[in-house]
């Protein structure tokens, strides 16, 4: 059965989104529930990941310069770049456009690790990068969004992602490691846990799209016009993404990896940031949905065409 799944892994996500686009407009009551499961559940999926990720390979992964490199210039050069390039098209809404900056200046902490490992990233140096990205799109974000907005930014949320979707699973998912060389048990467990790493994204992108779907009932004008950017980026972001691995002449696996961490946003964590904006900005959490929803069907898309730009040849570190 897991390796049935694991064969049509594409498939079971979009029936995953697509289950969810239906529960969430059909009972769009289910939502505010929901939305309280995202963490809980994207944690579960992220614990099993950290737990195919031997400790010793994190280690060595902070010893990547060049990696570490490509993923900075990716997302505070190119990326900056590529949404200036975009900012004069966005619609004449200040609301619209701080949502728009918000979650396209932030890289992705969390299932971006997971994604490019099903793309055959290197997740486990993606991992190492996590603190440093978290870091420096906290103190660049307000820069980025300029005086007056940028003051009003509040970091609670990204230090509690940080807690709750990184030090928490990694620190159980190194204690059952820990177990499972002791204990058959836990060897048993790790291998029967890898299993589910499926069924959990399934499940993620379900408890997302379903949660958020009905957030956009009444500003469909706003999702039209910001959709064709939300679906640009990460089609601009795939070739720059292989350029900037290229250019810092990285292997198979590490250029995958670049290339997730420049496309995925830091959706999850910045919605309560618009959330928390004055009242003149509540569109802005309607575009960080909208570009919630987008960006799950086109990490699926990710998932089979990355590889295709970076073809297992040749190195593969």
């Amino acid at each position: 059965m897991v390796e049935w799944v694991e064969r049509r892994q594409v498939w079971v996500y979009l029936g995953g989104i697509v289950v969810g686009v239906l529960v969430g407009v059909v009972v769009p009551g289910v939502g505010a529930g929901l939305e309280r499961g995202i963490n809980p559940v994207l944690g579960a999926l992220l614990f099993v990941t950290f737990l195919q990720v031997p400790a010793r390979e994190l280690v060595r992964a902070l010893g990547a310069g060049r990696f570490i490199g490509a993923v900075l210039v990716v997302n505070f050069v190119v990326v900056p770049v590529v949404v200036a390039g975009m900012f004069g098209f966005l619609p004449d809404e200040p609301a619209v456009r701080v949502g728009v900056l918000l979650v396209l200046l932030t890289p992705c902490v969390d299932y971006v690790i997971v994604f490019s490992g099903l793309a055959g990233g290197n997740s486990e140096r993606l991992l190492a990068a996590t603190p440093l990205l978290l870091l420096l799109q906290m103190l660049l974000l307000p820069v980025f969004l300029g005086s007056g907005v940028g003051d009003i930014v509040e970091v609670g949320p990204f230090l509690e992602a940080f807690v709750w979707l990184i030090v928490v699973p990694l620190g159980l998912a190194w204690g059952t490691q820990v177990w499972a060389g002791r204990h058959r048990a836990g060897e048993v467990f790790v291998r029967k846990a890898g299993g589910t790493m499926v069924p959990l994204m399934a499940a993620t992108l379900f408890v997302v799209v379903a949660s958020q779907v009905s957030e956009l009932e009444g500003d469909v004008r706003v999702v039209v016009g910001v959709v064709p950017f939300f679906v640009l980026f990460p089609a601009v972001m795939a070739v720059l993404g292989v350029g900037v691995a290229r250019v810092f002449r990285l292997g198979v696996r590490d250029g995958r990896a670049v290339v997730f961490s420049g496309a995925t946003r830091n959706s999850l964590v910045v919605l309560p940031l618009a959330l928390a904006l004055p009242d003149a900005y509540d569109v802005a959490a309607v575009v960080v949905v909208t570009q919630t929803l987008v960006e799950v069907i086109g990490m699926v898309v990710y998932v089979r065409v990355v590889p295709r730009l970076l073809p297992s040849v040749g190195r593969a570190k």
